[in-house]
């Protein structure tokens, strides 16, 4: 298009672009009032005036910490957990005499845990912070009243009240009013991705007033006042007033430029700022996505809670003996233990004052038995989810090379849980389906026209068995060359053929309204060619549609719109303009769009498409001369899966257009809050008495691999319900195509079409809605009870949109769900995005089982959100609910690896790491416990301070680790290929109370295995070659050594897939106690306390103490050992029984084994696609791909 400035143009009467017409000021009262009073001087930000409001800088920061608040702040975040502020209390007082070891021995560990998370909170919002500067700094051209020019400056430097000039792919650096721009009109193009995901280009426009402000001179004495709405995150709507001249000029969405949206296919703008920094709408609108929580991590919480119980029990168990043994040392004059000098003691161990000794004991043991709660479990937890995520985000499996994404972890949290989705719920059109729409069918005066068969066609066929009568699909019918777009092919239509149909005038007024009636942009290549940018993939296909038949538009600006058109008479291709007066503009509520244009023979017309059952009710008593063969022909395009409008238009007049035009631009030009509901009413006012054209029907085309996946997550036990717009046909159709509706199954149909309903709808019979519940009401009863009587059967339901309305009422959601769970596919029709949105609240509260929701468009955003996990799909709607999901993936088809491998992986992993942590530290506990009672429960320790604190954060801690990130039970492949196994994660049986309550029951058995065999072993006979008996010292140590051996061999034996990796943590673990033995131990005694040189003089020359330990050892691990052989030859689970026959050779790896199968296709691929990856994570832009 033309760059160069044209005439000016009057916009004052064009009302699809709401412009600039001065206004009454009674119809202002709301600006100025609670909520629409800011006031924005233009181009005098230094005023007094502007000054004195103290509005927010342009300044952004998304940062969670500042460097003042980092610290406490951060510090609250940690402390938070109850675990954390247990074992900061037992810091402080482990400094009093009542601490059973030295209080650094508990405080570094603490340090050290709590540091290391504050670390990476750090490094995270310092990621944050490197962004906002990136942003902040960004330059920007604004007016300098002083020398009359513009001048670069930061984005952060803006005020309020600035003019600013942006040019073509710059960012906007602040909301700004449009003023003008290098177009004469003073129209732009705006790109709006970053705001709502959509990646088609928007069409601003400035008032005409301010139009003509094309450079400096005229900006030097440009003044104005701007009285608008206050900041809030409505993206779409804004309520203004602008003061020029002596004038009012209401203002629309239409002049105002977001920030972080983009200028396209225009030069440059000029604009004044209005709202800056925080106070912008795309600041507005960020918000903390809402808190999820895995249903391990809340069953952790409980189970901490289980373990501070035991701690208390244990601890007063522990200060009960205490109390009775104490209270026998001085019993009738008589010292029992004298040794302890019972006569001169201190409170702690005062027999006269025993219960108070008892109490002070009680705090003892809470801090001596305090190992029983794990310290590192948080942070090694996190770690373990940030390398998963890393696998997911680096799988080359899930990477998409056609719209170069790959998967994408937004988040951590969650991992486990993608191994227990129970119930997956599903939008279709860009989920299912590939939201790249074809023109390929058209109904038009009665007539069908368009040849093939849709893929839906041809999987209806097969399952009715019938022989295709179209053999031909219709993506292979080629049209004179490919287009995409149009996959049409009818050579009564084709290549001027329509000039010879009897229905030859019908059909041309068809095309001119596919020509016309929208909003697209179009756009020359540097080849030639015209392109279209458009606010849908339908509107796309329509417009392209058109130019293939004879219809091409090929300009468009705020008054006309103009067509090279096929002239029936002499076949030549001759211009036509027509003068565009209104866009009555698409929106979910009306279900239509309209434009009002004067035809070259200067007759008014409003040409209109949309929903059959919006167009149909408006048509005059001579319009519907086809309508019953177009609704037959609308029907069949159903079953065929394919998207159907139906076409109309009306021949106005004058007189009638004029006072409605009055009625229309008032209501237009009015700043109140109900204005969009007036526009509504007056746009329906004027869509009335149309005469039926026909009908247009686009593809969707599944996409790639959909019906694989869906059976693989069938398989799987996985249930599947799809959330749609469409209409119960198209659904239905779909289902079949893609696997959800399987041949065998029965379907229950709950709908409010029938014709008792439909007569009282009619009639507007009051007692409708009465009458209407009740027929839902009935239906879902009779739907439960064939559930319940066919058992063996499987059942699909299928329910549209105004029965889900009844069927979510309070009184009938519960027997609704109950149907529904019963039923292996659910199908919703209809369904707007807030009934998506509730749908997936009540299922996840009457199942209480893990729900997934997934989609791709803004509209589905509700649903995702709701749902426990939310994946977006990053494809034609934009990124919108990409950007509000958890996990988001390229195509549905990825979701199969999601779920079945990664899902099942993190789920195993998690749940084994978790049982792991309590096992080691409970038998390290108890060791402690039963040393306590051997020791008449002193409160002495069993092990030197700086073992115990070393146990969780050094000798226990990597291979736990490396178990939460590498361990697999089966491969990638098998897991695809045994589905079932995924119900492992579902049923929770890795993670259930017995489960749980069986590696605590391990762990007491354990202790109590180490503990009586060490001692029985080394104590009272000779240990040292010197004849010695074992001291408290060597006991301790060999005892120490005796868990670490244990514990990690325990790992060794649960480990299913062992890389170098675990085996160097689990024999380095072991090895890393041995070496700390050796260095503490040769630290001066005041340092080593009684571990000075006792590995080296006293354990490691003897015999006796590896003797014991390999014993010890042997005889902790035998019980597990015994019992998994045991259940996997006779009560094998599901991985066992995989395991086993890929043991016996009935299952072969194709692929060698590596460090991780998460990675095992990274060398298959070419480097290049690396490459692309790697890019794509590093790209600040790209992140939310």
């Amino acid at each position: 298009m033309a760059r160069v400035r044209k005439r000016s143009i009057h916009l004052s009467k064009l009302c699809s672009f709401p412009c600039c017409r001065p206004i009454s000021t009674g119809e202002h009262a709301q600006v100025g009032v609670k909520g629409y009073s800011r006031v924005v001087y233009c181009n005098e930000p230094d005023s007094q005036e502007q000054i004195r409001l103290k509005y927010r800088g342009n300044y952004v920061s998304t940062t969670k910490y500042t460097a003042a608040n980092f610290i406490p702040k951060s510090l609250f975040e940690q402390f938070r957990r109850v675990a954390n502020i247990y074992f900061l209390v037992v810091a402080c007082f482990s400094f009093s005499p009542l601490a059973p070891y030295s209080a650094p021995s508990i405080l570094v560990p603490l340090i050290v845990v709590i540091g290391a998370t504050m670390v990476k909170e750090a490094v995270e919002d310092w990621k944050r912070r490197v962004q906002d500067v990136k942003a902040n700094n960004r330059k920007v051209e604004v007016y300098d009243r002083n020398s009359c020019s513009f001048r670069e400056t930061k984005w952060k430097n803006l005020r309020v009240g600035d003019l600013v000039k942006v040019h073509t792919d710059e960012y906007f650096p602040a909301d700004l009013l449009l003023l003008s721009s290098s177009y004469e009109e003073g129209i732009c193009y705006v790109e709006t991705m970053n705001l709502d995901g959509e990646t088609n280009l928007k069409l601003k426009h400035a008032l005409a007033v301010t139009s003509s402000l094309c450079d400096v001179e005229t900006l030097k004495e440009f003044r104005a006042m701007i009285k608008c709405e206050d900041p809030n995150e409505h993206l779409f709507s804004f309520i203004g007033t602008l003061y020029y001249d002596c004038q009012q000029y209401p203002l629309s969405p239409k002049q105002i430029l977001l920030r972080d949206s983009k200028l396209k296919n225009t030069d440059y703008i000029y604009g004044v700022v209005i709202f800056t920094g925080h106070d912008t709408k795309a600041m507005q609108n960020v918000i903390d996505p809402p808190s999820k929580r895995t249903k391990i991590e809340r069953r952790m919480d409980k189970i901490i809670y289980v373990l501070f119980s035991t701690l208390i029990l244990v601890s007063f168990i522990g200060s009960l003996f205490f109390g009775i043994e104490t209270k026998k040392d001085i019993s009738g004059g008589n010292y029992r233990r004298w040794y302890l000098r019972p006569d001169s003691t201190t409170i702690f161990f005062d027999p006269r004052r025993a219960s108070v000794a008892a109490f002070l004991h009680f705090l003892t043991g809470l801090m001596l038995y305090g190992y029983l709660i794990p310290i590192s479990l948080y942070i090694s937890i996190e770690i373990c989810k940030v390398l998963q995520s890393i696998f997911i985000n680096q799988d080359q499996a899930m990477y998409d090379e056609e719209t170069d994404r790959p998967a994408h972890a937004r988040t951590s949290n969650l991992n486990e849980e993608l191994g227990q989705v129970h119930i997956i719920l599903s939008d279709k059109t860009g989920t299912l389906t590939c939201n790249s729409m074809e023109f390929v069918k058209c109904s038009i005066a009665g007539t069908a026209y368009g040849c093939g068969m849709t893929e839906v066609e041809i999987a209806l066929a097969k399952k009715r068995g019938e022989r295709l009568t179209e053999p031909m699909p219709s993506d292979t019918v080629e049209p004179a060359k490919s287009v995409k777009g149009f996959n049409f092919s009818d050579e009564r239509i084709m290549n001027g053929q329509w000039v010879k149909d009897p229905h030859s005038e019908d059909i041309q007024k068809f095309f001119r309204v596919l020509a016309t009636c929208h909003t697209a942009v179009p756009e020359v290549t540097e080849s030639g060619e015209i392109i279209y940018e458009a606010e849908s993939p339908d509107e796309a296909a329509f417009v392209i549609a058109a130019r293939e038949v004879g219809f091409q538009f090929f300009v468009r600006n705020q008054t006309s719109i103009k067509l090279h058109e096929l002239d029936p008479e002499s076949g030549e291709t001759v211009d036509r303009v027509y003068k565009l007066l209104h866009v009555l503009e698409f929106s979910s509520a009306r279900k239509r769009m309209s434009v009002i244009v004067r035809n070259p023979e200067n007759k008014l017309l409003l040409l209109a498409k949309g929903a059959d059952s919006v167009i149909f009710e408006r048509l005059s008593k001579n319009g519907r001369v086809f309508e019953a063969q177009t609704k037959e022909h609308i029907d069949r395009y159903s079953e065929a899966g394919l998207r159907t409008l139906a076409i109309a238009y009306r021949e106005l007049d004058d007189k009638e257009y004029t006072i409605w035009e009055q009625e229309f631009m008032k209501a237009k030009t009015s700043v109140t809050a109900d204005r969009d509901v007036c526009v509504d009413k007056l746009a329906d006012k004027i869509e009335r008495d149309l005469i039926l054209l026909g009908a247009t029907a686009v593809e969707d085309k599944l996409q790639k691999g959909v019906p694989d996946c869906i059976d693989k997550l069938a398989h799987a036990r996985i249930g599947i319900w799809v959330l749609t717009g469409d209409k119960r046909g198209t659904a239905i159709n779909i289902g079949y195509a893609c696997g959800l509706l399987r041949h065998g199954m029965k379907l229950i149909v709950i709908t409010l079409e029938l014709p008792n309903i439909e007569a009282l709808e009619k009639h507007g019979d009051k007692d409708i809605a009465k009458v209407s519940l009740e027929s839902v009401k009935q239906q879902i009863q009779d739907g439960k009870s064939l559930v319940d009587r066919e058992i063996s059967t499987e059942f699909g339901l299928i329910i549209d949109g105004k029965s889900l309305t009844f069927a979510l009422d309070e009184k009938l959601v519960k027997c609704f769900m109950d149907l529904a769970i019963g039923c292996a596919t659910v199908i919703c029709c209809r369904s707007s995005p807030k009934q998506k949105a509730i749908v997936t609240r009540e299922v996840k509260s009457v199942t209480r089982k893990t729900t997934l929701a997934i989609g791709d468009g803004a509209n589905d955003v509700g649903m995702i959100q709701e749902a426990d996990i939310g994946v977006g799909i990053s494809g034609g709607e934009g990124m919108q609910a990409a950007m509000a999901s958890d996990f988001s993936i390229a195509q549905f088809r990825f979701l199969e690896r999601l779920l079945l491998v990664h899902g099942h992986w993190c789920y195993r992993r998690i749940a084994m790491m978790i049982c792991y942590f309590f096992y080691k530290n409970i038998t390290f506990g108890f060791t402690l416990f039963w040393f306590e009672a051997y020791a008449s429960f002193s409160g002495q320790p069993a092990y030197n301070d700086w073992y115990m604190s070393c146990y969780n954060v050094f000798f226990t801690s990597l291979p736990v680790i490396a178990l939460g990130v590498f361990d697999q039970d089966v491969s990638a492949r098998l897991c695809l290929k045994y589905p079932l196994l995924y119900q492992e994660g579902v049923q929770n049986i890795l993670f259930s109370w017995v489960r749980i309550l069986f590696w605590m029951f391990n762990g007491v058995i354990s202790s109590i295995t180490i503990f009586f065999l060490t001692t029985n072993s080394i104590t009272g006979q000779a240990f040292r070659k010197d004849g010695q008996v074992a001291d408290y010292a060597v006991l301790g140590v060999t005892m120490y050594t005796c868990v670490v051996w244990t514990v990690n061999c325990q790992m060794a034996l649960s480990i299913n897939y062992f890389t170098w990796i675990q085996h160097l943590f689990i024999w380095g673990s072991i090895a890393l106690w041995y070496i700390f033995l050796m260095v503490y131990g040769s630290f001066p005694p005041t340092l080593s306390t009684t571990a000075y040189k006792v590995f080296v003089e006293a354990c490691a020359p003897s015999i006796q103490y590896w003797l014991t330990a390999l014993l010890v050892v042997i005889a902790t691990l035998l019980p597990l050992f015994s019992y998994r052989a045991f259940q996997i030859r006779f009560r094998p689970m599901e991985h066992d029984k995989i395991q086993r026959r890929r043991s016996e050779g009935l299952e072969h790896n194709k692929t060698p084994r590596r460090l991780s199968t998460d990675t095992q296709n990274s060398s298959e691929l070419s480097s290049e696609i690396r490459k692309k990856i790697d890019n794509l994570k590093a790209s600040p832009r790209r992140k939310n791909s």
